[in-house]
C-alpha cells in the first residue's frame, strides 16, 4: 500500500495548520475579503467571484489550506488520529482557523474528510497515516450495498457543531463546506483503499451496472446529507471534490457517474450559496462536470483557466489552479506564475484563485502567505 498515490479524500487533508498574522496584507483588516474600495464591501470576494463579478482581483483560498504544511497543526494533531480530530469540534475549529490566521487568504475550508460521513453510516474505515482510508470489508457485490444506510443529521451533530462555531469566530469570512462525490466515495469502498488505477471500480462499473447505480445513488444521498448539514449550520459555499474523476473517460463519466453528481447538487438547490465541482485530470470532463449543477468549475493545473472557461461555455466562473509543485520553486519562479494564472483568470467570466490541487506537505507556510500577499496586490 506504500506505493499507492497520496490520499486525496479530504481538502483540507491530514496535516497541518497555522495561527499567526505575520506577513498578512492591509487589506485583511476586512476580515471578509471584502474590499472597501468595491461597489458591495460587505460582500465576501469569493462571493462575488462565484456569482461572475469581474473583480480588482480575485478572493484567494487553498485547497488543504488548513493541514498538512502547517507546523501549528502537526503539533495540534499530535495523539489525534484523523477520525478522531474531523469529529471533536474544538480541534475542527481551530485547524480550520490556522491557515486563515497565517496566511489571510479569502476564504476557510472545512477541515474533514470525505470518509467521515461513510463512517457516520457504519461504514468501518481507518485512515492510515501515509496510506489513506483503508475499508474493512470492502463493498463489491450487492448484498453489500445493505451496509450502506442514509446519512441523518443525528448521526453528524458534531459536524453541525464545528460549523455553527467556526462561522461565529472567521467574522465574515466565508466558510467552505465540502465532500467526496459519489465516484470517488465508491472508488475507495470498492478498492478497499487508494488505487492507481481504479481497476476494481472499473471492472463492477462496467460488468454490475445495476450494482453500481445503486451503490452511487446511495452515495449521493449520503454527500448530499453531509453537504445539507454543513449549510444549514451557517456554511457559505460547498465544493465537491471528485478526486478521481480524471480515470474515465467521458462518455463513461456521462453514463455512470454525471446523474449521480447532479443528484448531489439538486439536492441542494434550495440553498443559493456558490457550489464548486473539481476533480484531478478533469479538462476533457468539464463541461460535464458543469452540467451536474455547479455554478463555479475548478480546474486543476492541466488545463489553462481561459481554456476551461471557454470548454463550458464561456459562462461559468472557475477556480484554479496553479500547480501546487511551483511553490516548491524560488519566488520569482514562484511569482511569475501566480501573476499568469491572475492574468488567466481576468479572461474568465469570474475566477477564484487557488491551486490546481492541494497543497503540498513539504511547502513553506510562508511562501503560501507570499502568494496570498501578492494577490491581495494585484
Amino acid at each position: 500500500m506504500s506505493s499507492s498515490p497520496r490520499h486525496d479524500t479530504m481538502e483540507p487533508m491530514s496535516d497541518t495548520a497555522t495561527p499567526d498574522a505575520a506577513g498578512a496584507p492591509e487589506a485583511e483588516t476586512h476580515p471578509s475579503g471584502a474590499d472597501p474600495t468595491e461597489a458591495h464591501p460587505a460582500k465576501p470576494l469569493l462571493i462575488r467571484a462565484a456569482d461572475g463579478e469581474q473583480l480588482a482581483r480575485p478572493p484567494v483560498w487553498f485547497m488543504r489550506q488548513a493541514g498538512r504544511s502547517l507546523p501549528e497543526y502537526r503539533a495540534l494533531r499530535a495523539g489525534n488520529s484523523m477520525l478522531q480530530a474531523c469529529r471533536t469540534p474544538e480541534l475542527v475549529t481551530e485547524i480550520t482557523l490556522q491557515p486563515v490566521r497565517r496566511h489571510g487568504v479569502d476564504a476557510a475550508i472545512f477541515f474533514s474528510d470525505i470518509v467521515v460521513p461513510l463512517v457516520a453510516v457504519g461504514v468501518d474505515i481507518e485512515i492510515v497515516p501515509g496510506t489513506g482510508p483503508v475499508v474493512a470489508e470492502p463493498i463489491r457485490r450487492a448484498a453489500d450495498l445493505a451496509r450502506l444506510r442514509p446519512l441523518e443529521p443525528a448521526d453528524v451533530p458534531d459536524i453541525a457543531e464545528s460549523v455553527q462555531r467556526l462561522v461565529g469566530e472567521l467574522n465574515g469570512v466565508p466558510l467552505i463546506g465540502f465532500a467526496g462525490a459519489p465516484y470517488t466515495l465508491a472508488s475507495y469502498l470498492i478498492e478497499g483503499g487508494p488505487s492507481r488505477d481504479h481497476a476494481r471500480t472499473k471492472a463492477l462499473m462496467y460488468s454490475e451496472p445495476a450494482v453500481w447505480h445503486d451503490l452511487l445513488d446511495r452515495l449521493a444521498g449520503i454527500s448530499a446529507g453531509f453537504l445539507r448539514v454543513q449549510l444549514a449550520a451557517g456554511a457559505a459555499a460547498v465544493q465537491l471534490f471528485d478526486s478521481w474523476a480524471g480515470s474515465l473517460s467521458a462518455a463513461d463519466y456521462a453514463e455512470y457517474v454525471l446523474p449521480h453528481s447532479r443528484t448531489v447538487f439538486a439536492a441542494l438547490a434550495d440553498h443559493d450559496v456558490p457550489k464548486i465541482h473539481f476533480g484531478v485530470g478533469t479538462g476533457e470532463l468539464l463541461e460535464l462536470m458543469r452540467s451536474a449543477g455547479a455554478s463555479v468549475v475548478g480546474v486543476d493545473w492541466r488545463t489553462p483557466l481561459d481554456v476551461a472557461a471557454a470548454r463550458i461555455g464561456g459562462r461559468t466562473p472557475v477556480q484554479g489552479n496553479l500547480d501546487p509543485a511551483v511553490l516548491l520553486a524560488d519566488w520569482p519562479v514562484v511569482e511569475r506564475a501566480v501573476r499568469q494564472v491572475v492574468e488567466a483568470g481576468r479572461r474568465c467570466p469570474g475566477h477564484i484563485f487557488n491551486l490546481g490541487h492541494g497543497v503540498l506537505p513539504e511547502t513553506d507556510p510562508d511562501v503560501l502567505s507570499r502568494v496570498v500577499e501578492l494577490i491581495h496586490s494585484l
